[in-house]
């Protein structure tokens, strides 16, 4: 049975409940056949922590109690993607998008000052734009296959990098503690929490994160250490 913390395999799609709409998958005949195909995706089954918002918040709590296997989980709207505000819409002059050679036009997705939304009316100089989450309001059905419950501590580590989009190399993990080579430097505000997470859910004594270069240099001075020594 599954519980809170457990990490666990899946396969899931995504449907608006209320004209079946698939918005995403990770079964590439289903995205296929739904017209939403991305062929630089990789489909496969996803690895995520139950109780750690890998999940939208109703189906991360649904499948709490559950067994591997396969259930359709309907979802509010309220525990999905939340209730549409009317606070994110948005009424902004015409000029700021013109004067970055912007033409709004309804259905255009846009960021502004960091924000995404989508323009709903162009009129009298002015543009509406909704920030609320394009399936906001919106109840969801999800069709998903538990394949198991994940044991391994490396596949752990590695799915809470692939779920955070951190770009890394390799993970070496031993003596209950990580190394993590990644492929560029990570800031220190962001390394210092991942690590506290990884090794909170992973359960590790210590995550270490390091460059390609700096990885590369320590094997040299392993080398140049082992030379020395014969």
């Amino acid at each position: 049975m599954i519980k809170k913390g457990d990490f666990v395999e899946l396969d899931y799609t995504g449907k608006i409940k209320d004209d079946k709409i698939v918005f995403d998958t990770t079964v590439e005949e289903t995205a296929k056949t739904a017209n939403i195909h991305n062929p630089k995706f990789k489909y496969k089954p996803v690895i995520v922590c139950i109780g750690e918002k890998h999940l939208v918040a109703g189906l991360d709590e649904a499948i709490i109690g559950k067994n591997p296997g396969a259930y359709t989980i309907e979802v509010k709207a309220e525990h999905a993607f939340g209730k549409k505000s009317a606070e994110l819409l948005k009424l902004i002059p015409i000029k700021l998008f013109t004067k970055d050679q912007v033409q709004p036009y309804v259905g255009l997705e846009v960021n502004v000052d960091g924000m995404l939304g989508i323009v709903r009316n162009v009129s009298g100089g002015r543009v509406i734009v909704d920030f609320n989450h394009p399936l906001a309001g919106r109840d969801l059905v999800y069709d998903i296959n538990i394949k198991r419950i994940v044991t391994d501590p490396l596949e752990k580590a590695k799915s809470v990098l692939e779920i955070t989009g951190v770009p890394f190399e390799s993970i070496d993990l031993a003596d209950n503690k990580a190394t993590i080579v990644t492929k560029g430097q990570l800031p220190e505000e962001i390394s210092k929490e991942l690590g506290e997470s990884i090794k909170k859910l992973v359960d590790l004594k210590s995550v270490d994160f390091k460059t390609e270069e700096q990885a590369k240099k320590e094997i040299k001075k392993e080398i140049k250490k082992e030379e020395e020594q014969k």
